[in-house]
């Protein structure tokens, strides 16, 4: 049996493995091959975050194939060297692998299949990503979709029938003697003898396949119950939490459709399943917008942003964002989360981002960039369009004058003060009436929460004041498209 090469990047799964079944139903023994290249991904390289996810994923992903027969071939080096060496290794007759949607990937992409078919070799991509391809929604006009509303009810007309396929039961043994890196020497982990920050990610992960469908399977069992309302609330396990399942293609959106609508849903939980879908949505709408303006990653999109007057970084101000230290308890509880699990609560985020674009009048991109290297969902379309939408500089942006305010959030969807209790427990003797704004309470917070800043970095009410002024003076009190 002919040998194909099977290049994994992020379908980091065997089940609805669109590549894996392309090369087996073409009669060809699948190679399975990853090869490590971040710097063809510049300069948006994976951050800190998403390298020890990926160590784990790829750990994962080379016991179930092994366990099925086979192994994963890990190479490091410029991807088409590798590959054109690989063929020669095998004897390989094609390269299948499955699409990404990234700037410097799609180049980089082109240029491999090129080459490959230059040397007669067969080279096909495939979509595991995504429920859509990017260019396959357009306006009446042609044109791509700038808002949300319109692009999702125009899309998901397209799921009429999703049907994922199964894991293959066996697989052929990759050729004797071919040689693969240990996963340690793609250089995913803290060197040794640098302090293991990633240490209390894993009592709340479990990077892999199996873990993705764990998760699944718990949030159709529990918080996928009352979802429309309790995804708000940070406290609790209210959302499905498969962001980075899905970023690094251990899962499949189109496993997740099928699971929710092979349901028997009562009437009641209806609501909540569609909005979930409308989630799943919105992460097909940040890549239709990164498709087709490519610059979003870097650049205001709405073109009225592009002499705004952001506020020159004070170092310590940004600092204290990063560590949770800015005196508002909403944002520096959001903060902590983050570095503690590599994640953060979706109505938390939005918060941060709003305290520091809004309150802080910092560019986006410090707050992308942050994110970049501390998520474990890091995913650069909707990185992108998640901090232009809290900017108001995106295409389907908030509002301008939407500028949350941490103290009334705290107290809508965390009144009980859980979520600000774990995440900062210098506070947890306060009374639940002074966790939203401990600074209305000095007194208190002095005896109660010494080591906690007394006072915010900036005073709220004057920043927003200063942010709806430099708003409005951009231009963006203008209607809206």
């Amino acid at each position: 049996m002919a040998h194909a090469l099977v290049w994994f990047r992020r379908d980091l799964r065997l089940a609805d493995n669109p590549a894996l079944l392309a090369a087996l139903d073409a009669g060809l023994a699948p190679v399975p091959v990853y090869i490590h290249a971040p710097e063809e991904e510049s300069p948006w390289e994976p951050g800190a975050a998403s390298r020890v996810w990926l160590d784990r994923s790829l750990r994962a992903l080379d016991a179930d194939l092994r366990a099925r027969g086979s192994r994963l071939i890990l190479r490091r080096g410029d991807s088409l060297a590798e590959l054109e060496r690989l063929v020669a290794e095998t004897g390989a007759v094609s390269v299948y692998w499955n699409r990404l949607y990234e700037p410097a990937c799609i180049a980089r992409d082109r240029r491999v299949e090129r080459a490959l078919r230059a040397l007669g070799l067969g080279a096909e991509s495939h979509n595991a990503a995504l429920l859509i391809e990017p260019w396959a929604v357009k306006t009446g006009q042609g044109e791509p979709y700038r808002v949300f509303t319109p692009f999702w009810r125009k899309a998901r007309q397209t799921l009429v029938d999703v049907r994922p396929a199964d894991a293959p039961v066996r697989l052929p043994a990759p050729p004797e003697g071919l040689a693969s890196l240990e996963a340690d020497g793609l250089g995913l982990r803290p060197p040794p003898g640098q302090p293991r920050w990633d240490r209390g990610f894993w009592s709340f992960w479990t990077p892999g396949e199996a873990g993705a469908q764990d998760l699944l399977e718990a949030f159709l069992d529990g918080a996928v119950h009352g979802y429309r309302e309790q995804r708000n609330l940070p406290d609790r396990v209210g959302t499905s939490r498969l962001s980075p399942h899905l970023h690094f293609g251990e899962i499949s959106p189109r496993q997740v459709v099928a699971r929710l609508r092979g349901g028997e849903w009562p009437a009641e939980l209806r609501q909540d399943v569609e909005h979930f879908l409308g989630e799943l949505g919105w992460r097909e709408f940040g890549h239709h917008l990164l498709f087709h303006f490519p610059h979003m990653a870097q650049e205001n999109l709405d073109p009225r942003f592009r002499r705004f007057a952001w506020a020159e970084p004070d170092p310590a101000l940004l600092a204290a964002w990063r560590r949770g230290r800015t005196g508002v308890p909403l944002v520096d509880a959001g903060m902590r989360e983050l570095w503690a699990t590599g994640w953060m609560h979706n109505r938390v985020r939005m918060v941060t981002a709003s305290f520091l674009t809004k309150n802080l009048r910092y560019h986006w991109r410090h707050g992308a960039e942050w994110f970049w290297n501390t998520l474990v969902d890091a995913d650069l379309a909707n990185n992108s369009q998640g901090w232009q939408w809290s900017a108001g500089t995106g295409a389907d942006a908030a509002p301008y004058f939407r500028i949350f305010s941490p103290p009334a959030q705290a107290r809508k969807f965390d009144p009980r003060g859980a979520y600000i209790r774990r995440w900062l427990p210098e506070l947890a003797g306060l009374p639940d009436e002074a966790l939203a704004a401990p600074w209305e309470h000095a007194e208190l917070c002095r005896r109660l929460a010494p080591d906690y800043p007394l006072r915010p970095i900036v005073d709220l009410k004057a920043s927003r004041e200063a942010a709806l002024a430099a708003y409005s003076g951009a231009g963006a009190a203008a209607s809206r498209r």
